[in-house]
Formats: C-alpha cells, sequence, structure tokens
C-alpha cells in the first residue's frame, strides 16, 4: 500500500553507484536545459520570469517521490502554460497582483482536480481527447504561442488574446512601432537556435543562447540601446504562502481547472507511455501518474508554482542522458535551487527578446503537418474534426476549442455507432466460411431463400431503427422466395431494452408471414441478455446457434442439435440480485 502511493520506494532500496551517476548527469541536463525554458514559460502564461523557477522547483520532488514514471520531467511547459494565460485573461483582472494570485489559485484548483480524479481511478477521461482533436488543438495552440512572442521579437506592447484575428490585427498595427535592433536580434537568435539544432540537438541550446544573449547586453550595452531586458529576479528560494482563495469565483475558474487538468494529464501520460516501452523494469499507473501530477501542483501552489505537467522534450533529455529512477528530477529541483539562491543576479540582464525567440522556435516544432495530410487520405471524417479544431481554437479561444474538438469527437463518435457497418454474408465456394459478399462477390454462394447478414455494433437505442431499417431493405430485395433470416451475432456484445423490444417484434413479424428467424455466434454476454430480456422466449432455444453454418445447414436439414452444440450454443449464465 505504501509503496503504491510512494513509488520510489520500488527503487529506492536498490540505488547504487553506476544508477546515481546516470540520474546526476541527466538530472543536471535537465536543469540546465529548464533554467531558461521555465522562464520563459512563465512569460507565455503572464507571469514574472522567476515564477518559472519556482514551478520548476517543488513540484519536481514532489513528482520524484510519488509518479510511476521514471524518466517523466515534469515542471512547466508551453500548452499548459498557454491554456492558464488564456483562462486568467479572459477574467480581466484589476492589476499584475491579482493575476499572480488567481494563477496560483488555479494550480491549486487544478491539483485538487488532479487528485480527486486520480483517487476515484478515473484516468480514463483522458481517453475522450482523440487524436484529431490533441493534433488540432496543439497545432492551433503553437501558432498562438508563436505570435503572442512576436512583440518581444518585435519590441512592441501587445496585448494578449487567444485569439488569432486579435492577434494579427495587433501586430499589424503595430508594424509602425517596429524596434530594428530587437527584430534584428531576435532573427539572428532565432536562425542560432535552428542552425545549433541541426549540428547537434544534444547541446544545451537555450542555455547557450541565454548566455549569449547576457554577454551581448553587458558588452555591447544593448539596454541603453532600448533592448528589454528581464531585470531584477528576487533571490532565494519561494516562501510558503496558503494561496489566496477565491471561492466566490469558482464557477469561473472550474471550467479552466477541469480543462488544464485533463490536457496536462493527457500531455504527461502519453509522454510516459512513450518512454515506459523502452524500461521493462517498471509498470505506469496512469491513476497514480494523475495522483503524483495532482499532489505536484498542490504543493506547488503553496510555494508559488504555476501548473506544471510532463514535458516531451525535457524527458527525451532525460531519458538520453541516462535518467533511471525519480532522483534525476531531485538533481534537476537542487541545480534550480542553487540558481535562485546565488545566480539570479546573472539573469539581469537577460533580454527578453532571447527568451521569445526560445518559446518561438520550440513551439513551432508543434505543430504537425504530417498527421492531417494522413488523415485526408485515409480519414475524411477525422481530417474535418481535426481541422474544425483547429480553426475553432484559433478564432474562439483555446479552452473553448478544444471541449468544442472534444464534443465534436463525441458526436462523431455517436454518429458511427448509430450508424455501423452491416455485413450481407455468403458462403464460401467449397468451405464452411460465411463472408461479407461486397468483398468476396465471385467466390461466395447466396441462396435466394435465406438472408444473412453481420451487424457490427452493439444494438441499442440510438442505431435500432437504422437495423430495422436496413434488415427491411434487404428483406424487400430479396422478395417472395425469402424463407430464412439468420442474423449473425458475433460483433453484437450487448442489446438493451429498446432494442430487445425491436427485435422480438421483428421476429414475430416475420413468423407471421411464414420468414423463420435465427441467431447465430452470440457470444456469452449477448446470450445472456437473449435469455434474461425475453427474447429466447420469442425465439425458440431451436432456433439458437453457435455458428452460421449450423444455422444455414438447419434451415437445408432440419435436423437435433448434439448436446454439445446445445450447451455450446444455448449456455448463459443466469443473473442473480
Amino acid at each position: 500500500m505504501l509503496k503504491r502511493i510512494f513509488p520510489f520506494l520500488t527503487w529506492i532500496s536498490n540505488y547504487n553507484r553506476s544508477t546515481f551517476y546516470g540520474d546526476l548527469v541527466a538530472g543536471f541536463t535537465v536543469g540546465i536545459m529548464l533554467i531558461p525554458q521555465g522562464m520563459a514559460y512563465a512569460m507565455i502564461a503572464g507571469m514574472p520570469p522567476i515564477y518559472g523557477l519556482y514551478a520548476a522547483l517543488v513540484p519536481q520532488l514532489v513528482y520524484a517521490v510519488t509518479g510511476t514514471s521514471r524518466q517523466l520531467a515534469v515542471g512547466p511547459v508551453a500548452m499548459d502554460s498557454l491554456l492558464v494565460a488564456a483562462g486568467i485573461g479572459a477574467m480581466q483582472l484589476a492589476g499584475p497582483q491579482e493575476y499572480i494570485a488567481a494563477v496560483i489559485f488555479l494550480t491549486l484548483l487544478i491539483g485538487l482536480l488532479q487528485l480527486l480524479l486520480g483517487i476515484l481511478k478515473m484516468g480514463f477521461f483522458v481517453n475522450f481527447l482523440s487524436k484529431p482533436v490533441i493534433s488540432g488543438f496543439t497545432s492551433a495552440a503553437a501558432i498562438l504561442i508563436g505570435l503572442g512572442q512576436l512583440k518581444h521579437i518585435l519590441g512592441v506592447e501587445l496585448p494578449q488574446s487567444g485569439k488569432i484575428y486579435v492577434l494579427l490585427g495587433s501586430i499589424f498595427n503595430s508594424l509602425p512601432q517596429i524596434n530594428l535592433l530587437t527584430f534584428g536580434i531576435g532573427v539572428l537568435v532565432v536562425l542560432i537556435i535552428i542552425g545549433l539544432q541541426k549540428i547537434n540537438k544534444k547541446l544545451p541550446i537555450p542555455l547557450l543562447v541565454v548566455v549569449l544573449g547576457i554577454l551581448s547586453v553587458v558588452l555591447l550595452g544593448l539596454e541603453a540601446k532600448g533592448i528589454k531586458v528581464v531585470g531584477e529576479i528576487p533571490k532565494g528560494l519561494p516562501s510558503f504562502q496558503i494561496p489566496g482563495m477565491q471561492w466566490d469565483k469558482l464557477g469561473e475558474f472550474l471550467p479552466i481547472a477541469l480543462t488544464v487538468a485533463l490536457f496536462g494529464f493527457m500531455e504527461s501520460i502519453s509522454i510516459a507511455k512513450t518512454v515506459e516501452e523502452k524500461h521493462p523494469e517498471y509498470d505506469l499507473d496512469p491513476n497514480q501518474e494523475l495522483r503524483a501530477l495532482g499532489m505536484a501542483n498542490i504543493f506547488g501552489s503553496f510555494f508559488q508554482s504555476f501548473s506544471v505537467s510532463g514535458s516531451f522534450s525535457r524527458t527525451a533529455i532525460n531519458d538520453h542522458s541516462g535518467a533511471r529512477t525519480g532522483m534525476a528530477l531531485i538533481f534537476s529541483a537542487l541545480l534550480v535551487a542553487c540558481v535562485l539562491l546565488f545566480l539570479t543576479p546573472l539573469f539581469y540582464n537577460l533580454p527578453t527578446v532571447v527568451l521569445g525567440a526560445i518559446i518561438m522556435v520550440s513551439v513551432f516544432g508543434l505543430i504537425d503537418v504530417k498527421y492531417p495530410l494522413l488523415l485526408w487520405k485515409n480519414r475524411k471524417d477525422e481530417f474535418i474534426l481535426l481541422v474544425a479544431t483547429f480553426i475553432m481554437t484559433l478564432s474562439i479561444g483555446l479552452i473553448e476549442g478544444i471541449l468544442l474538438g472534444v464534443l465534436l469527437s463525441l458526436l462523431l463518435l455517436v454518429y458511427r455507432i448509430s450508424n455501423p457497418h452491416i455485413a450481407i454474408l455468403g458462403k464460401i465456394k467449397g468451405t464452411n466460411y460465411f463472408k461479407n459478399v461486397n468483398r468476396f462477390s465471385e467466390d461466395v454462394e447466396v441462396e435466394e431463400d435465406k438472408l444473412i447478414l453481420r451487424f457490427d455494433a452493439q444494438l441499442y437505442f440510438g442505431n435500432k431503427d437504422y437495423f430495422k431499417k436496413q434488415l427491411y431493405h434487404q428483406i424487400e430485395k430479396k422478395g417472395p422466395k425469402l424463407k430464412f433470416i439468420v442474423l449473425n451475432a458475433e460483433a453484437i456484445n450487448y442489446i438493451d431494452s429498446s432494442a430487445s423490444v425491436m427485435l422480438e417484434r421483428i421476429i414475430l413479424e416475420q413468423r407471421e408471414k411464414g420468414i423463420q428467424f435465427l441467431i447465430a455466434g452470440a457470444i456469452g454476454p449477448t446470450r445472456d441478455i437473449l435469455y434474461t430480456s425475453g427474447i429466447m422466449d420469442v425465439l425458440g432455444e431451436e432456433n439458437l446457434f453457435a455458428q452460421t453454418y449450423d444455422a444455414v445447414e438447419c434451415c437445408n436439414n432440419p435436423k437435433t442439435l448434439s448436446n454439445i452444440q446445445k450447451k455450446v450454443s444455448q449456455q448463459y449464465k443466469a443473473r442473480t440480485l
């Protein structure tokens, strides 16, 4: 029980020198990358850069002892930061301090929701975020983040917005006020980052450009020439503070908190699963991951952190650098703590244009073009879903975009299960196999007096009318020679009460017309429903078969089934209260 709550107990007892060395190297590598990234992502969230370092401290320590993934790098990420900025920015708060207080309270709320969902084992909620929705949302969010950071590249003031037309209008209106020196430095930094990535992706590129930026300001006096710098960063570790409770605005906070909580978990679990495939020595527990993220955000909020989740780039570096346990995150947090205690004055001269360039390059890498093209070729319906999510996210807003995207994906799911695939079957010549006549038109035998069909979905109130319409259409096509209807029920795993009533009526209606109705291949749970719903009383046990072949043979040559055939086809488990 204790190991389930604190998974670090499973690996700490076997900790050795070689593991320590790998974790130390990985932790310091990730920490070096996290320092500039954390400050940059704080700017996306609308927070002072120092809060990015705060978010890189306590949450890492908490996740290291509570998370089941041993390589996942938890901390500030671009997407969560943008969602936070979009949600809190829409509240139109009075000033910076009120904004910061709202973000920290939101972080507490996100953590509480994640912890509650983890305790209730509701991690499956993330399955409602389909890949087309995620891809469309991520690409749109990357564009919004990139455009939002143009203010640092152009050296102008732009209002924060989650709508592309507002951002583009503001950028266009600000063109006459561009600071050419800032713009030139921004373009140069972007080119340097891209160039270094092509040379060697293992280099701590964000840290290198931060150092170059600071040196340029100091040596060339760029601040006096109009280049904006980060300025004074408070020295020391974050103090323990209880977040200011804003329960009167809970209705405004909850939709934002739920969106960030689920999206952050989805992002983290997908990254953790990818890494887990390379490490058979441990098993990932999605619900514990949800609880671990929740505790990381809860404890982080008491030390002035904003929302955190798993980072793909830092996780990849953590794993590649040799991380074997959560100690790597502890070493990373210790490095951040050293920076907060002793090195914050060094960041005074850090140009904000450098942070803006780091963000732009990193987020534009999130734009996925290959996946939409793949959907366009193979899955037009999912391509439309992706494009719709993309457009809604850009034009309506981040939170609204992803929520509407999820709603559309659920509507698409309902449409699919309401109009499932129905196959008309025929016997493959010389075999006992029955296959779709449209796929094996030259190899199947179709008898005029028999209609054999397979329904590839559960039978419920949403598709019962569709089933009946398609069945009667096929009956009409067969004409007066039809004597037998065989329903292949192999793919039917559930029949609800509405569909049961409909099926009984169909059986009775066809019997009055002299047509015998048979069911074949029903799996155990479906057979149970056939008996408990009363369908068997109408159908008759003599019309229930284990295989389609048995049913067709019985139509041609009526005979008594053997005991084993009866047992296989008619066995059911009576339900008890």
